[in-house]
């Protein structure tokens, strides 16, 4: 059960000679904070994600700069790990306010379409939650949070370059080359530091065993983000750089743990159909148990719609037609 949130305040620190870690506060449960990373570059930095926006957030990732006596007019590039409100939520704020450019991969759409139309994508995803069978009552509610929240975006977030396989970052440490990494986010990308064996993982590898996907914008996350473990797991990295959590040397480790998750969570979906034709929301606490509640929920659904949907292309579980248009869908075994 997540705990309540404890909020932090903006902390740095150096990492490495070079590598400045900022601790940025987050507004989630079980969920306190995130990284952004800054990285030496000739009379500026490079920064790398820049936190999640909202009133106070911007003084979060000034005194977090000012620990390590950097300033946001310092930054000469901003680069998003992928286009996530606590990765990239600051993104045009520093980059008009520092005059410099901001570097995302081009699938950022399941941000910056949600982004452009605030209300069309919310009744998008109550209607992928109305078909999952979660009840009206709930679903209003959650709505209703979801509109007082925010996007968490400062202004109209677009990438002035992309970052693709084959773009480089240049700093003081050297080139770090940009690795595709979809299954977290479409959008989501590593940067690797070959020489001296480093990489910034953002979320898709982190401290702790974590997982989340983002549900209908490509056609199977989960097997995006296992093929994404596989481009990791060949490079020569020893030390981590993770979106939340402390940086960690156990690579290898924490693939082969994340791959695991996979696996239990792919076993304890197959094996709870039983006879049952069941529902997303029906299928949700069989799969999560105490850890499925109000404000867990969209969270954990989203997850478990992509858990289906792997299995659904492998033939390990079926989507039932409804019985008529706008009515639930129900899943079965394959």
């Amino acid at each position: 059960m997540p705990k309540p949130t404890q909020r932090v305040i903006g902390r740095g620190e150096r990492v490495l000679p070079g590598v400045w870690r900022l601790r940025l506060p987050l507004p989630w449960p079980g969920v306190p904070h995130c990284n952004a990373w800054a990285l030496g570059a000739g009379d500026g930095i490079v920064l790398v994600d820049t936190g999640y926006h909202e009133a106070g957030s911007l003084g979060h990732l000034e005194r977090a700069l000012e620990h390590n006596h950097l300033r946001i007019e310092d930054v000469k590039l901003v680069v998003c790990t992928h286009a996530h409100a606590d990765h990239c939520g600051e993104a045009m704020t520093v980059a008009d306010r520092a005059g410099c450019q901001v570097w995302m991969h081009p699938r950022h759409q399941h941000q910056t379409t949600a982004a452009a139309d605030p209300e069309q994508a919310l009744a998008r995803r109550m209607e992928v939650a109305r078909a999952s069978g979660v009840p009206e009552g709930p679903l209003r509610r959650w709505a209703e949070q979801r509109r007082e929240s925010g996007p968490g975006i400062a202004g109209e977030l677009r990438a002035d370059a992309d970052l693709v396989d084959g773009v480089t970052v240049d700093t003081d440490l050297g080139r770090w080359e940009v690795i595709e990494t979809p299954g977290h986010a479409p959008s989501h990308v590593c940067l690797h530091q070959p020489e001296r064996r480093l990489l910034i993982s953002g979320d898709h590898l982190l401290g702790r065993v974590s997982h989340y996907y983002d549900y209908g914008w490509t056609p199977d996350p989960v097997q995006e983000f296992l093929d994404s473990l596989d481009r990791v797991g060949a490079l020569d990295v020893r030390l981590a750089l993770a979106g939340h959590g402390r940086p960690f040397t156990d690579v290898a480790g924490h693939i082969e743990a994340n791959r695991a998750l996979v696996r239990q969570r792919l076993h304890a979906v197959r094996t709870a159909f039983v006879s049952d034709a069941l529902t997303a929301y029906e299928l949700a606490p069989r799969i999560y148990g105490d850890m499925f509640m109000p404000m867990t929920a969209a969270w954990l659904l989203n997850k478990l719609l992509c858990y289906l949907t792997h299995l659904e292309r492998r033939g390990d579980a079926r989507r039932l037609e409804p019985d008529e248009p706008g009515s639930v869908e129900r899943w079965v075994a394959g």
